[in-house]
């Protein structure tokens, strides 16, 4: 399960930012999963939870952002979104000539501090 060293990861990002903002308590967290970065929300949920014990960010409120699996289909030319990021074909014109464009990361997106 990577979802615990994503969230320890994140949480050092946070708590840095929230002492160099002069936060007391972080109180919400708005984080961004890419399409293809392979995190599982309900694990991350748990995780973040799990690692925030006895930090700035105990108790806070996360925000889960889910991307949508977005490509970029060549015989198509338009962007189009994937039923499941697992069969990677287009759902216009079933061509497998496809550029992901979506993120496969996990992104921070907003912090909500208590000074």
């Amino acid at each position: 399960m990577h979802e615990i060293t994503l969230c320890q990861r994140a949480l050092e990002v946070i708590e840095q930012q929230a002492r160099a903002n002069g936060a007391r308590r972080v109180t919400g967290v708005w984080l961004k999963v890419g399409a293809f970065s392979c995190v599982e929300t309900e694990a991350l949920t748990f995780c973040f939870d799990l690692v925030c014990r006895g930090s700035l960010a105990e108790g806070c409120t996360l925000h889960i952002e889910e991307q949508q699996a977005e490509c970029w289909c060549e015989s198509c030319q338009q962007y189009v979104t994937l039923l499941t990021q697992r069969v990677r074909r287009c759902p216009q014109c079933h061509s497998d000539q496809l550029h992901i464009v979506a993120d496969d990361g996990m992104h921070i997106q907003r912090l909500e501090i208590e000074e």
